[in-house]
């Protein structure tokens, strides 16, 4: 693994082995931090990364964050909850117990993860969850995905002024629809449910934007580097938006 100096710190990705995470984790290396890539199933250290095997869903986890940022004893920089969330179905059918498990994954993990950082953590440390476009565009196809990050705005609310009198900022970071492989298989299943191709699904989405476009990993990656400059204080406890204008709220 690439060592930068003592003072690049460390960064945790959560959910490092998705398309999301994997892109901020190589985009945080390249800044010159060690990356801590925590999923069930990490990626190699080949990977330039660290790897650490937990599941951010179970209070387990917090010790095997805790150890890994203990063993490169440096301050950690910025943590990312970046975990996915699992298929839960649209309003009409999906399992009420879903929106549990969904929101101890999600918003339960970042209360994990900072407690496993949380005496590493220094003035200009940045606390940064991956929410989504539905937690402040309530849609009944995406129930538990906006549940969820409407949850996770609230909690980083919290973050930013529990953990300001101490120098750490607290971010959401939400993008629109973002082309991955995972979105592509719930497009897949919907287009599936209405019997067209799955491109139309995916134009549909497209739509959502005045530029017709999808969020990319790459434009996620960068607006997380992004919240490394020290300007990214005035962002605390608020919501970057990156859906390509899909959003149409003025706040």
């Amino acid at each position: 693994m690439s060592r930068p100096d003592d003072e690049g710190g460390t960064a945790v990705v959560v959910g490092a082995s998705g398309a999301l995470g994997s892109a901020i984790a190589e985009r945080l290396g390249r800044a010159g931090l060690a990356v801590v890539a925590v999923a069930r199933k990490p990626p190699d250290p080949t990977s330039g990364t660290l790897p650490c095997a937990a599941d951010i869903g179970d209070d387990a986890a917090v010790a095997a964050i805790r150890d890994a940022v203990d063993a490169l004893d440096r301050p950690v920089r910025m943590v990312v909850q970046a975990a996915g969330l699992p298929a839960a179905g649209p309003l009409p059918t999906i399992d009420p117990a879903a929106l549990g498990t969904a929101v101890a994954l999600k918003v339960g993990g970042m209360l994990r993860l900072v407690r496993a950082v949380e005496h590493r953590l220094r003035p200009g440390s940045r606390l940064v969850a991956l929410g989504g476009h539905y937690g402040s565009e309530p849609s009944p196809h995406t129930c538990a995905a906006g549940v969820t990050n409407a949850a996770l705005a609230n909690l980083v609310r919290q973050l930013a002024d529990h953990h300001g009198p101490d120098g750490v900022t607290a971010h959401l970071v939400a993008p629109g629809p973002a082309d991955t492989d995972r979105l592509r298989r719930l497009s897949q299943a919907r287009a599936d449910e209405r019997g067209v191709d799955v491109a139309v699904i995916l134009d549909e989405r497209r739509a959502e934007s005045p530029l017709a476009a999808l969020v990319t990993p790459a434009q996620v990656a960068w607006a997380v580097a992004t919240l490394l400059d020290p300007e990214a204080d005035a962002l605390t406890g608020s919501t970057l938006a990156l859906d390509v204008g899909a959003r149409r709220g003025l706040f």
